[in-house]
């Protein structure tokens, strides 16, 4: 009764806050419309139009390592996302796993979290790969600010897009300046947040670490965190809400076939790797990861 009470409670938050956020996105939209038949605005917007010069020797284009790097992160994200918040959510798990080191004994976690944590080191070596594959090629110019004049442009194409007005620009070349803000956000914040309060939360974190314990409680990683995951699954959103409404056989030509045309490659590789994504969603349940999770160490029932 009490737990049936709590969900009830959760979904009516959830409700209302879809309800406020359906009304702050429409009065947004009649807001940035309306400010864009002021003079003052419309000259802001031509001034800075909102795509700045790639800096000289800036590669152009996705190559296909980058596809890779962005499909697999995508992957690992949607099932990070769900086993946390299982793990969340989840009064009293199913199964439990423990090391068989004797390094670790003592240490018994639920094998959803055992899952969420070795899917988080997969994410993490991956995001290692990409970070260096981007400096090592030059990449790294298509999402780092380089110039403080990134700043009056995003708000531009911020209020173009809020006016569903979309900003011209190809992707392929350069990111607009707000894309470029975006990404190095979830780049070089988001996630770096989200691997050093993932990690003071897990049972990787040092016991001997004292000191270092109290410096950073883990009160501070578990307020942190969630929210990380908030911010995270708000990127995606718009994130996959704008690629849809700004030419989607184009940018999913970008992005999954490493191409700049509007021919049906992209979507074909983005239909094959949505239809893994969904059954990595569905095989990720309890049955398999017990069996998974046994390979690796003790398992035992809750």
């Amino acid at each position: 009764m009490i737990r049936s009470d709590i969900l009830a409670s959760r979904r009516a938050r959830w409700i209302a806050t879809t309800i406020v956020a359906v009304i702050v996105v429409v009065v947004g939209i009649f807001v940035a419309r309306g400010m864009r038949t002021l003079e003052p605005v419309s000259s802001f917007i031509a001034d800075y139009p909102g795509v700045l010069e790639p800096l000289p020797g800036t590669p152009e284009g996705l190559p296909v390592w980058l596809a890779w790097q962005h499909y697999l992160n995508a992957f690992f994200l949607l099932l990070i996302v769900k086993t946390g918040w299982e793990v969340r959510t989840t009064q009293r798990p199913r199964a439990y796993w423990a090391p068989r080191t004797s390094r670790f004994t003592g240490t018994k976690i639920s094998v959803t979290l055992w899952l969420h944590l070795a899917l988080d080191v997969l994410w993490v070596l991956n995001g290692v790969v990409f970070v260096i594959l981007i400096f090592a090629t030059g990449h790294w110019a298509r999402i780092v600010p380089t110039t403080w004049e990134v700043v009056p442009n995003a708000l531009s194409v911020f209020l173009q897009y809020a006016s569903l007005d979309w900003p011209t620009e190809n992707g392929w070349i350069a990111y607009n300046a707000l894309q470029v803000l975006s990404y190095f956000g979830v780049v070089f914040i988001l996630a770096p947040l989200a691997i050093v309060t993932g990690l003071r939360m897990s049972p990787l974190w040092p016991s001997s670490a004292v000191r270092l314990s109290r410096v950073y409680p883990i009160e501070i990683a578990r307020a942190v965190h969630y929210p990380t995951m908030l911010a995270f699954v708000a990127f995606v959103i718009v994130h996959v809400t704008l690629v849809a409404t700004t030419g989607l056989l184009r940018n999913l030509n970008h992005m999954y076939a490493s191409r700049d045309d509007v021919s049906w490659w992209g979507a074909l590789v983005f239909a094959i790797g949505t239809a893994a994504m969904i059954a990595a969603w569905f095989l990720t349940g309890p049955t398999i990861t017990r069996t998974l999770a046994a390979r690796t160490g003790s398992v035992t029932r809750g």
